[in-house]
């Protein structure tokens, strides 16, 4: 599960990070209200930690560009009185902590979105092919394919993200979990690997100057 983390005290971001990395999920972090705006139109998260007192782009304004894209918020803020509550749930968030927060508590809460939103399933399809992110176990026309572990997490993110095209940067990053510093091979390496175990020659595209897409 891809989650933004747009809080712009950098020890409090760490802490979220580390905790939630610990749990599997994959963090991006970001100090800045008008970063994150222009983070959300090149990448897909699946739910957004969000300060109110972010610098250039305040929460509350951040929230409104956020809204269309139908990604689940929960503000994690020092303004704890009811009005500022009261004001960030009208407005749209799905949640709303106050600082200081124990991470278990955090973590509860983003449980209890995710069921609201569907996002706990542990079973994953397209067309033929099955993925249960639970056992790890893939399957293609019942039967089991064997995949590396890098294999594995790239094709969760691609089917998690199918017919959106993923950049190069992107994949690296959240996969291999450095950063991209403009060698492809591995990736690409990858890539073809995949295609050849799923019979996806078709189905895995590349898309000129951005990555990767997978089409169904």
């Amino acid at each position: 599960m891809r989650v933004l983390i747009a809080e712009d005290d950098i020890a409090i971001n760490d802490l979220i990070r580390m905790n939630l990395s610990s749990l599997g999920f994959s963090c991006s972090c970001v100090y800045d209200g008008l970063v994150a705006a222009n983070l959300l139109e090149q990448e897909n998260f699946e739910l957004i930690l969000l300060d109110i007192m972010l610098p250039n782009i305040n929460g509350y304004e951040l929230l409104e560009y956020i809204k269309p894209l139908d990604i689940p918020v929960i503000f994690v803020t020092a303004k704890g009185s009811v009005n500022d509550k009261v004001k960030g749930l009208k407005l749209g968030a799905d949640d709303y902590i106050v600082k200081p927060f124990a991470i278990s508590e955090l973590t509860a809460r983003i449980e209890a979105v995710m069921r609201r939103y569907n996002m706990g399933q542990k079973l994953l399809s397209v067309e033929d092919l099955e993925i249960n992110t639970e056992s790890r176990l893939v399957l293609k026309n019942r039967k089991q394919v064997d995949l590396t572990l890098k294999e594995y997490e790239l094709l969760v993110m691609l089917v998690q993200n199918k017919n959106i095209a993923l950049f190069r940067e992107t994949l690296f990053e959240r996969i291999w979990g450095t950063s991209f510093m403009g060698e492809t091979r591995t990736l690409d390496l990858h890539i073809q690997r995949l295609r050849k175990k799923l019979g996806w020659e078709e189905k895995i595209k590349t898309v000129y100057k951005v990555g990767y897409r997978l089409e169904v």
